[in-house]
This record gives C-alpha cells, sequence and structure tokens, in this order.
C-alpha cells in the first residue's frame, strides 16, 4: 500500500478490531472495554478512533511515572542502541548487576539484602515462594481472604477470590492456608486476623512447619483495603518468634504509589522477602525479590531466575524510573493526588451516602471508594459499579473497578498526572456517577 493509500485507506475501528480480537484471542483473556490504544502520553490515551481518555488506570498500576515518559524512554532506547537480549543468567551485564544494588539500598529495613530478577510479578511470588522454603526445610504458606498474588498455579492457590481467577483451575498446589484479611469497614479486627493465623497453628499447620506468611499490605483485586499497621507489625511478631519468612507482596502498591516507596513502611517493618514488578519499570516488563540475603541465598546456583529475567531494557528503565521517583518528589505527589481524590469523593458521599459506603484514601495514590445499596456494608451495589465504569469510558476516563463482590472503584492515575488533568478527570467521574445514580 502506498503512501497515499494508506492516507485515504478506511483504518479499522475499535468495533472491529474487537471483532478480530474475539476471533482470535482466547476468550479468557478479556478485556474491560473495546478501547483500542493507538498511543499514549503522560496521563492521556489515544484510540484508533481519535478519541481522548484520561488514564486512571496507568495498565494497573504499572505507569506509575506516566507513559512514556521522556527520561525512561530515553534511557530505553540506548539500551536498545547497546543490545536487547543475552539472558543474564548466561552473560550478564551492567544494568542489572546497578538495579540490584539500587533495589537494596532503597528497600525497607538495614539487613544486608539481596535481588534477584524475574519478568512478571506471578513469577516474582513463585520465586519467593521457593526461596522461603529452601530456606527454612518447611512447607506450609499462610496467606489471606482477598489476596491477589498472580495467575500461576501456585500464585492461584495463594489468590483468595475465585471469580474470575481462579474457578475450573484447580486442584491448586497443596501446603497453602488461609486467614480472614482484616476490613474494619466490613467488621473483621486486626484482633479477628491475628486469632485466626494462631488458629492456623493449632488447627492446620505447626508453626514450626510454616515456611512463609505472605500479605499484600493494601489488597489489590480484593478491594484496596489497607493492612493496619497493627495488623503487619503482629505478623512481623509471630514470623520472628517461630522463624517463618515474612513475604510482602508490593507488586501493586510499590514505587511510590502509596505516598512511601513501599506501603509496608507505614508499619515500620522490615520484609524478610519483598516482590515487585508492575510500576518497577515503568511499562516495560520486569519484576523482582528483594530480600534478606540469608535467606536469598538458601537456592543453589541455577535455582533462580529464567530466559528473559532481567531484561537488560527492563533493567535500564528500572533504574530510570527511580531517578524519576527521586527527582521529581513522587512520593509527595502521591499524598496529594490521594488528597484531592479524598476531598473530591467525600463530597460526592456527602450528597450519595446511601450508595457510596466507604472511602479509602489514606495510602496516597492508592484510592478507592466501595458501592452499595442503602448505606449496608454487607450489600455491595455491583450493578452501579458496572454501570458508572460503562459510563466512565463513554465520557473519556478509564478506571477500574475490583473487590470480592465486583463493587469497588480503584484510582490508580499516574503520580506525573497535572493538576489539570486530575481535576478534569475526577469531574469526568462525578458527572459519570451523577448519571448512573439516578
Amino acid at each position: 500500500m502506498s503512501v497515499a493509500e494508506i492516507k485515504t485507506a478506511k483504518l479499522p475501528g475499535n468495533a472491529e478490531w474487537q471483532s478480530r480480537k474475539e476471533a482470535a484471542i482466547a476468550r479468557g483473556e478479556g478485556n474491560i472495554a473495546p478501547l483500542y490504544v493507538e498511543r499514549a502520553e503522560g496521563s492521556e490515551v489515544w484510540d484508533v478512533e481519535g478519541r481522548r481518555f484520561i488514564d486512571f488506570g496507568t495498565g494497573i498500576a504499572v505507569c506509575n511515572t506516566g507513559h512514556r515518559h521522556p527520561k525512561i524512554m530515553k534511557a530505553v532506547n540506548e539500551q536498545l542502541e547497546r543490545f536487547s537480549h543475552t539472558c543474564v543468567m548466561v552473560t550478564p551485564y551492567d544494568s542489572a548487576v546497578l538495579l540490584a544494588e539500587a533495589l537494596i539500598k532503597i528497600a525497607p529495613g538495614q539487613s544486608p539484602k539481596k535481588s534477584m530478577f524475574v519478568t512478571t510479578g506471578a513469577e516474582a511470588v513463585e520465586n519467593a515462594i521457593k526461596i522461603a522454603r529452601s530456606h527454612t526445610g518447611r512447607r506450609g504458606v499462610i496467606a489471606f481472604d482477598g489476596g491477589y498474588h498472580g495467575r500461576t498455579l501456585m500464585t492461584l492457590g495463594l489468590t483468595g477470590k475465585v471469580a474470575p481467577y481462579k474457578n475450573r483451575f484447580g486442584p491448586f498446589p497443596g501446603d497453602i492456608w488461609r486467614a480472614p484479611f482484616p476490613k474494619p469497614y466490613h467488621n473483621i479486627s486486626v484482633e479477628d486476623s491475628l486469632a485466626a493465623v494462631d488458629m492456623l497453628f493449632k488447627t492446620d499447620i505447626a508453626p514450626e512447619d510454616c515456611a512463609a506468611i505472605i500479605v499484600e499490605p493494601i489488597q489489590g483485586e480484593g478491594g484496596f483495603y489497607p493492612a493496619p499497621n497493627e495488623f503487619l507489625k503482629g505478623l512481623r511478631e509471630r514470623c520472628d518468634a517461630f522463624g517463618i519468612v515474612l513475604i510482602i507482596d508490593e507488586i501493586q502498591s510499590g514505587f511510590a504509589r502509596t505516598g512511601r516507596l513501599f506501603a509496608s513502611e507505614y508499619a515500620g517493618i522490615e520484609p524478610d522477602l519483598m516482590t515487585l514488578a508492575k510500576g518497577l519499570a515503568g511499562g516495560f516488563p520486569l519484576a523482582a525479590v528483594v530480600g534478606k540475603a540469608e535467606i536469598m541465598d538458601a537456592p543453589a546456583p541455577g535455582g533462580l531466575g529464567g530466559t528473559y529475567a532481567g531484561s537488560p531494557i527492563g533493567c535500564a528503565a528500572a533504574l530510570s524510573v527511580i531517578d524519576v521517583i527521586n527527582d521529581e518528589n513522587l512520593t509527595e505527589r502521591a499524598i496529594h493526588i490521594g488528597q484531592k481524590f479524598g476531598e473530591a469523593l467525600r463530597s460526592l458521599q456527602a450528597e450519595h451516602p446511601d450508595l457510596i459506603g466507604d472511602i479509602r484514601s489514606d495510602r496516597g495514590a492508592m484510592i478507592a471508594i466501595e458501592l452499595v445499596h442503602n448505606g449496608n456494608a454487607n450489600k455491595p451495589n455491583a450493578e452501579l459499579t458496572k454501570a458508572v465504569l460503562t459510563r466512565c469510558y463513554e465520557k473519556g476516563l478509564i478506571v477500574l473497578s475490583c473487590g470480592m463482590d465486583g463493587n469497588v472503584f480503584r484510582f490508580l492515575p499516574a503520580l506525573t498526572i497535572t493538576d489539570e488533568l486530575l481535576d478534569e478527570g475526577i469531574s469526568t467521574f462525578t458527572a459519570a456517577f451523577i448519571d448512573c445514580a439516578k
């Protein structure tokens, strides 16, 4: 096709691409909206039909530094000029070592640490479990209701949410037990959760046979419930008492998203192992496990890794992400974003107290509202959530839902978003909500 023909050709629109996608890609790999991206910049996305959207999803907390941040793109392009892949387990490269050193430096706590790299968050979780089992010589793992740790079989065993993740995919690995996650809005206290962990030690798994406890400092898919500081401290105490490895899953909550580099810093605890992905490399596939050196070194050489582990492109991007977070004060920016959302959402709640049951906005730019019927926490309003979600996309706003009952909106804007775009996006959401609440 000539240049002239390209300019005059009728290019496929969203509907045609969606039809082709459904014919070519397995239905299990679904999509929220039939919106096919043509380009993205900062906090804005344009589809193939030229429509512009404000992005409050950032690829599920991946683009914390926005789309195509110029410093990150420069680092990636420079790496591409050198090489794209050699395999860090065959002939390694400086960027992987530099990134490992950088992650050790910024990880919470003073213990000597080491890092290892993979490609996805699920891989990071899988490897963290392997490391914990190798270090302890034990088998058991405790996770929590509503937790989300990935879609592989091991991580699905850890994940505490059936639909759509676990349905018809079993059997799952054994030696996994689950306790309730504290949710004050749903009358599950810190005491309740810790007592349930203690009961597991009496009924299902002796603490001396437990390799690890894994927990999100803020639940992601489960509904954006922050773990109270007392809860994380209680888990730390139990792990210390019994020699259990405490794995903190910071895949969605890390890299300045919550107003701290890592959300677990709010509790003032040091993880034994920490899993990282999503915002780590600003839009490029990369994941990591960072943890105490004595634990990280338990597996023998060759026991960890993968062909694409520690991609040189991802490592170059991640090094630049850390620089951008520091140079642009993105932890402080996240707190500002959370405050602006909190004010706007509380105002909306005051007008619709029967529909907006809870607002969670005290952890930076990891924000949620929970929709209910008649102000009742036990009556989730998934129907309204779905209607508002659809209306947001119609109005030009990308937003995500989550929660065990599909009734929670989660807001994950880029930490680099301008106040003008932030205000516009919040106004768009407000208008969409009012349209559907009538």
